[in-house]
């Protein structure tokens, strides 16, 4: 047995799938997906082969020609799930599995209608990062398994499916009422990227190669929000080669989706809170994006190389934004990012494994280790490197690392023996050793100074010795500005304080979530009972795992406001997401601060 990824029965040893064809009847009634999964083989086959699936009921295994597979579907394990060991005759190309998933699939989620906004259907959608593939199909989900994939998707006739694929054709269905939908993924992709949404979806064109998608209620303000990514994209290349995915298409997916975006290659998941109205969280989508060349197209080999796709794709990210804006606003991004890896690594603490960038994940769900800490702590050692380098010869390994790796899946050790015969001793001069292997954050992280920055610093400083900023300073603050200055304000308030913030910038009717949580959070902390009804709507309405985790744990501070987090939990739970309700019973477990990261 060689198992090289802890999170997956994949055996090196054993045939590779190279391409998936999926069948699927989308059941609302149900909550299930039934059909079949046709897994390609690399070359013909034969012996042992070991799937990954994780709550799935096998119907039938068969050869495409017809003859049945034996096989043997081993008891799941906690982390893992179970086992499906196929015996190939001799020649085996390819194997057809008939299956059902489980209503209680954690990659998938169903909404009732009175979950979306326009309140008349139904809507479900996938989130199979980081390990969660096998619960909507048979494979080896490890990303050292990339695979094509088609798919023939049937959905109620009222409804549109989208897939991280380009649309084939539309059929009608085989059963009464539906429709067939076709897609096709032709580039070789990670499991964890196979994804799917279907419910009331309009679209709308941004350029000859973008387009957003959203509920009809929605897809105005969407189509605002999103309009520049054209110019995104093209900054994108500029800096990191050709965009190999021919579409960034985008849904934004009702407030029950957990993160922020999650990068599907050719269709961007969003979560509806970085809809601003100004266009000021856009940030997302520069992620989102940058990720279709770092982690999309040179993806971590296994979880426990994270930082590989987020800690290049946050500095990629950043890139972006700078080209774009000239700079601006440079210092103030890497400072909110700064927050978050502070918060994770006081969540974890700083001698904790889990603060390593090169983690061993041995027995541990990802998602339980899951953290800004391989996005922030990764992205300043990419900085490092960069200013090590040399912006320019560093933008030219970067172009040349990607043109390499591209459509592969690699570890860190493999990362950095391309370092070191592209950029000698690059390696050794930042102690990456310390970067990777060891906890916490080194003495020679990166520092990011500007004047406007010492000047938002200083004046939360100063409002803590209850010396209030000028309306001329404050009148001029963009919103990352305000950001920068709750943040760091101190997490307890007196009323006059919270009342002044309250009256000066209107802090409960900001649409911005980024500054509306931050503001919540510090006033639940400081068990001010004005904003308790603000703070249950948002509760009820957003399930974004960024913003769960600090809100239920200001809550968790006072006896009424912990009781009131209880209460509120109880009425949210069937809305949120597996993953969402993870975190927030584990954080009210623990009842201590942390974070979630943009993911």
């Amino acid at each position: 047995m060689n198992r090289p990824d802890p999170h997956s029965y994949f055996d090196i040893t054993q045939p590779r799938t190279s391409h998936i064809h999926l069948d699927w009847f989308v059941d609302f009634e149900r909550r299930l997906l039934d059909g079949a999964a046709t897994l390609e083989l690399e070359h013909p086959s034969s012996g042992p082969m070991d799937l990954d699936t994780k709550g799935l009921s096998i119907h039938s295994i068969h050869a495409q020609e017809g003859s049945e597979i034996p096989y043997e579907l081993a008891p799941e394990e906690p982390v893992l799930g179970s086992r499906l060991r196929l015996n190939l005759p001799d020649g085996t190309k390819s194997v057809v599995i008939s299956y059902t998933t489980s209503p209680e699939a954690i990659a998938l989620q169903w909404l009732e209608p009175q979950m979306t906004l326009g309140k008349r259907h139904p809507f479900m959608y996938s989130q199979c990062q980081a390990i969660h593939a096998r619960t909507v199909m048979p494979c080896q989900d490890t990303p050292r398994v990339r695979i094509s994939y088609k798919a023939a998707v049937e959905v109620p006739e009222q409804l549109t499916a989208v897939m991280s694929a380009g649309p084939a054709g539309l059929n009608p269905g085989r059963r009464h009422s539906t429709r067939l939908h076709f897609f096709e993924m032709p580039q070789p992709i990670p499991p964890y990227l196979v994804a799917i949404a279907v419910g009331d979806l309009q679209s709308r064109d941004l350029s000859p190669r973008a387009r957003v998608w959203s509920e009809p209620e929605l897809i105005d303000r969407a189509a605002y929000e999103f309009a520049e990514v054209d110019s995104m994209i093209e900054t994108a290349e500029q800096l990191f080669g050709p965009y190999d995915w021919e579409r960034y298409d985008m849904l934004v997916l009702p407030p029950a989706f957990p993160f922020g975006g999650m990068e599907n290659p050719r269709m961007t998941f969003l979560t509806p809170t970085v809809i601003a109205g100004d266009r000021s969280l856009v940030d997302v989508i520069a992620h989102e994006l940058a990720h279709s060349w770092t982690g999309n197209l040179v993806t971590n080999a296994s979880m426990e190389h994270f930082w590989l796709n987020e800690g290049f794709t946050t500095w990629a990210e950043r890139r972006i934004l700078d080209a774009l804006h000239g700079g601006r606003g440079s210092a103030l991004r890497w400072a909110i990012g700064q927050k978050a890896l502070d918060e994770s690594i006081a969540r974890f603490g700083k001698e904790s494994p889990l603060t390593k960038l090169r983690t061993e994940l041995e027995g541990i769900d990802p998602d339980d280790a899951f953290s800004s800490i391989p996005y922030e702590k990764g992205a300043r050692f990419v900085r490092l490197l960069e200013e090590t380098a040399g912006r320019e010869s560093f933008d030219r390994f970067m172009q040349k690392y990607i043109k390499t790796f591209r459509f592969t899946s690699i570890t860190t050790e493999e990362f950095c023996a391309f370092a070191n015969s592209e950029l000698p001793g690059i390696l050794e001069a930042v102690q990456a050793q310390d970067w990777l292997l060891e906890t916490g954050m080194p003495a020679n992280a990166p520092v990011f100074k500007s004047e406007r920055l010492d000047q938002l610093t200083a004046a939360a400083d100063e409002f803590a010795t209850k010396r209030r900023p000028e309306k001329e300073q404050t009148s001029s603050w963009i919103p990352g500005e305000l950001l920068i200055f709750l943040q760091h304000l101190p997490r307890e308030l007196d009323r006059d304080a919270l009342g002044w913030l309250e009256a000066t910038f209107d802090l409960t009717a900001k649409r911005n979530y980024e500054i509306l949580v931050e503001w919540l959070t510090i006033a639940a902390g400081s068990d001010y009972e004005p904003v308790f009804e603000r703070i249950r709507e948002v509760l009820l309405e957003v399930g974004r795992m960024k913003y769960l985790r600090p809100l239920y744990s200001a809550l968790a501070r006072h006896p009424r406001t912990r009781e009131l987090a209880r209460e509120i939990y109880a009425t949210a739970k069937p809305r949120y997401h597996a993953l969402s309700r993870r975190v927030v019973e584990s954080t009210l477990a623990n009842s201590s601060d942390g974070d979630i990261s943009n993911g």
